[in-house]
């Protein structure tokens, strides 16, 4: 293959031109005018407009905003990096999304869309009481502060790679813009810039896999040079749950982290409840799956891509690459340095999908401090004072995030551990809303110690899974990777791909996979025992609050008793 001249690395500032920093200001400038649009020209009349869009939001916008607030930044970076180092089995994560999708279109959807309420966890209190909705809401609140520092700390740190300008520069400029079209134009700004940002998003990803296709000699190079390093490959059907991507995690897990991540997401909910009909609301659901398969293709391939640029001389083991997520951002300073602009539109797209992420969870935020904090325990509000009380949160949470970005910075080898603890957060959340819609006999007492117990057991499970890998006592196969032709000194490193991880239990050693569906089912069980242990079987008889499959078997128990009380005696 062609030598790789590494000097690209060291100058990357200087291949970062005034070009392609407009590029970058150009789209932070569209998404502010946005912004101005929907805050003084076509003003949000009530607060149904600024948090739902009046319910009356047209379905191809929803589709691309849904998709945009679900591919962050960590998306972008990691997808190539995960095939690059473990090869193809991750993609078949998406048979959880498909099944998810199922799920959500016959028993979420026709529930929640039934209510017409604002926040998903009104529905909890609907179906339990006041306790379930708080815990729900702040599970959700907790998981947001947690998760939107690391969506917007990682493209800056990609950002400082291939610029040289500090963090500490773009990223308050980039929340300053965030904060400004969020708060001035509510979910519609939102909406419309997701748009926007999706485009450029895709347009970078397209742009990256042609040009460094064409770098490495073709497709069928790339296939070629992954295929014979084992990269493109099956899942195992192994029944072993320790497995990182095995069939079953990769399918049934991953239903439940699709779930989690979905169906009781404030900030995914609160899109498709943004639409007229439950009709619309489906079509959505499919418009979004499509719209991630694409797109997560797209990140995989360059993976590929990557690896087939260096083939024979990794930049992980040769140093050139001092971390693993650096990956995407080297090929692409690598194969579109001689493209004036090109490389400021990667950076934007990587910023597009950062700020869409950011944009949805200030805005989801807001409804749950609304509907949820606010509604239930102090004095209803005018419109004036509404209005003032949403776009503060928006502002503070913004001000938070950015503070918290420079917490992350510091964190460490803990930041994929912050991570997966927002992860397994959401597993006892999808158990006590998997029991609302399906099971009428668990009340909430039984609902509320499930949820306690499974949100400590999956935070258990998690922490002790990554602090086991910061240790080292845990690792993960890689597929190999290659140094024998680099043209540049680097000192040599042991490296192998094989590992063993006895020393950790073996419950430690679960795939990531299983940890929503482990607190799920914690969750579940915990709720059933206590359930039949009181053997309080109050049923709630309001047909709305279930999925449509329980809802006629209500029906059918509530005639069975009418004509056995009409048919007993005086």
């Amino acid at each position: 293959m062609d030598k790789i001249d590494v000097s690209f690395v060291r100058k990357s500032f200087q291949h970062f031109t005034w070009l392609d920093y407009s590029v970058f200001v150009v789209m932070l400038t569209i998404c502010g005018g946005i912004g101005i649009y929907f805050g003084f020209v076509n003003k949000q009349k009530s607060t149904q407009d600024y948090l739902m869009g009046g319910r009356n939001m047209k379905l191809l916008p929803v589709c691309f905003s849904l998709v945009a607030s679900f591919i962050s930044g960590i998306s972008l970076l990691g997808t190539p990096t995960e095939l690059y180092v473990y090869g193809t089995s991750y993609l078949f994560f998406l048979m959880g999304a498909l099944m998810m999708s199922v799920i959500i279109s016959y028993t979420f959807l026709p529930v929640l869309h039934d209510l017409q309420i604002t926040s998903a966890y009104e529905y909890l209190e609907l179906r339990y009481d006041k306790r379930l909705r708080m815990f729900g809401s702040v599970i959700f609140s907790l998981y947001l502060v947690v998760w939107l520092p690391i969506v917007i700390y990682v493209p800056a740190l990609a950002f400082n790679q291939v610029t040289g300008v500090n963090i500490h520069i773009v990223t308050p400029i980039v929340c300053f813009v965030c904060i400004f079209y969020t708060s001035l134009g509510g979910l519609k700004a939102v909406v419309w810039t997701d748009v926007i940002q999706t485009f450029v998003m895709i347009c970078a990803m397209i742009l990256v896999i042609i040009q460094g296709s064409i770098t490495v000699g073709g497709f069928d190079e790339v296939f070629k040079r992954n295929w014979d390093t084992g990269r493109i490959e099956l899942p195992s059907a192994s029944l072993d749950l320790t497995e990182r991507h095995s069939l079953w995690s990769l399918s049934i897990g991953s239903t439940f982290y699709w779930i989690g991540n979905i169906a009781v997401n404030q900030s995914m909910m609160q899109r498709f409840l943004s639409l007229p009909d439950l009709k619309s609301s489906k079509r959505a659901v499919w418009g979004f799956l499509c719209g991630v398969i694409f797109i997560v293709f797209i990140c995989a391939y360059s993976g590929l891509v990557a690896f087939a640029r260096y083939y024979d001389c990794d930049p992980l083991n040769s140093k050139l690459a001092l971390a693993k997520d650096q990956i995407l951002p080297l090929l692409v300073m690598d194969v579109l340095t001689e493209w004036k602009g090109m490389p400021g539109l990667f950076v934007a797209g990587v910023f597009s999908a950062a700020l869409s992420s950011l944009s949805t969870g200030l805005n989801s935020m807001a409804a749950v401090v609304l509907e949820d904090f606010w509604k239930p325990f102090f004095r209803k509000l005018t419109q004036r004072e509404t209005q003032l009380l949403i776009r503060s949160v928006v502002v503070i949470l913004g001000v938070i995030c950015l503070g918290l970005v420079f917490v992350v910075e510091r964190l460490g080898s803990v930041l994929q551990l912050t991570m997966s603890l927002s992860s397994a957060s959401m597993g006892p959340l999808t158990g006590i809303f998997l029991m609302g819609i399906f099971l009428p006999i668990v009340g909430s007492t039984p609902a509320l110690s499930g949820g306690i117990i499974g949100l400590f057991c999956a935070w258990w499970l998690a922490a002790q899974s990554q602090l086991a890998q910061a240790e080292g006592l845990l690792k993960f196969n890689e597929k190999p990777r290659f140094t024998h032709n680099c043209t540049y000194f680097f000192e040599s490193i042991s490296y192998s791909t094989e590992y063993t991880t006895n020393e950790v239990p073996y419950l430690y050693r679960i795939s990531y996979f299983w940890f929503t569906a482990f607190g799920c089912i914690i969750t579940v069980s915990i709720a059933c025992i206590i359930t039949f242990i009181v053997n309080n079987h109050e049923v709630h008889y309001d047909e709305r609050l279930y999925a449509p499959v329980v809802r006629h078997w209500l029906v059918r128990k509530r005639r069975v008793n009418e004509v056995y009380l009409n048919n007993m005696p005086d």
